[in-house]
């Protein structure tokens, strides 16, 4: 029987759908963010890193351009450290078991880890969208740096250096990636962070108080 639904692709038709799929999924969190109960963090955390997943194999055909690390860098900001690096580590080995695991995946889960702890610190600039797209160039540069790193388990310190500038042209492609997502999406995935933060902390603070005798 003919394979009539067996369509040959170029590599940017093949990109393009991928794009599209991606939009379909970006609508399908949103839409999915929305049936949650508010305060639902974890929850949250396992849409956010499916998204990212996607977004990472998905566009994987683009040099270093991927959603990962503003994501990231946004749950530092808005849901504390520890949270952001909970999804740097589970979207780091989740995306790899697809693209290919290794000791980079150690690295690329150290690196993102890093951005949310960036994010962190800079919660209290958590508003200023100059200071998101700033941290958001820089976070590329960071996460580069430390994946970079991986290399010495096959070489030795003196390749580094070279390394590193041989790789600047990935880092400003990373940077800038960083910095559309953020123009793009910074907004809506950060109100989603900070609506299910504040629900829960103020949870959490009415379950610590006990009414009087």
């Amino acid at each position: 029987m003919p394979a009539y639904h067996v369509l040959d692709l170029s590599s940017s038709q093949m990109l393009m759908l991928n794009i599209a799929l991606l939009a379909l999924i970006g609508l399908g969190l949103l839409h999915g963010e929305r049936r949650l109960e508010d305060g639902r963090r974890l929850a949250l955390l396992g849409l956010l890193a499916l998204f990212g997943i996607a977004g990472r194999v998905l566009l994987a055909p683009l040099p270093n351009i991927q959603p990962v690390t503003l994501i990231v860098l946004l749950a530092g900001m808005h849901l504390g450290a520890r949270h952001s690096i909970l999804l740097a580590a589970v979207i780091a080995l989740g995306s790899n078991l697809i693209l290919g695991h290794g000791i980079w995946t150690l690295y690329q889960a150290l690196g993102w880890s890093l951005v949310g702890c960036l994010g962190a610190l800079l919660a209290s600039r958590q508003d200023s969208i100059s200071t998101l797209l700033v941290a958001a160039a820089l976070s590329g540069f960071l996460f580069d740096f430390v994946v970079s790193l991986s290399i010495l388990h096959a070489v030795g310190p003196e390749s580094l250096l070279p390394y590193l500038v041989a790789g600047l042209p990935y880092d400003l492609l990373h940077a800038a990636g960083n910095v559309t997502f953020a123009a793009w999406m910074g907004a809506p995935l950060a109100e989603m962070m900070r609506r299910h933060n504040l629900s829960e902390l103020s949870l959490e603070a009415g379950e610590g108080v006990t009414s009087p005798a």
